[in-house]
């Protein structure tokens, strides 16, 4: 399931990222690296802030819905 459908709170496992090679290039570069665990911190919008590789990433839609969990 796509990261968006995950629960504040929770952590979870990246399984797999869809998307064009720069794409994914560029999700890895931020630490969404398949196997890492990241956690959704708050939901506003369908917009997420994600807790992963110590530090927050704010991620919009799109982007969060081309992250496995």
């Amino acid at each position: 399931m796509p990261l968006t459908m995950a629960q504040a709170g929770v952590e979870t496992t990246v399984k797999k990222i869809n998307g064009k090679d720069e794409v994914r290039r560029h999700l890895e570069s931020l630490g969404f690296i398949e196997g890492s665990p990241v956690t959704v911190i708050s939901q506003i919008g369908g917009n997420l802030i994600v807790h992963v590789k110590d530090t927050r990433v704010a991620l919009d839609v799109s982007m969060a819905n081309r992250i496995m969990i």
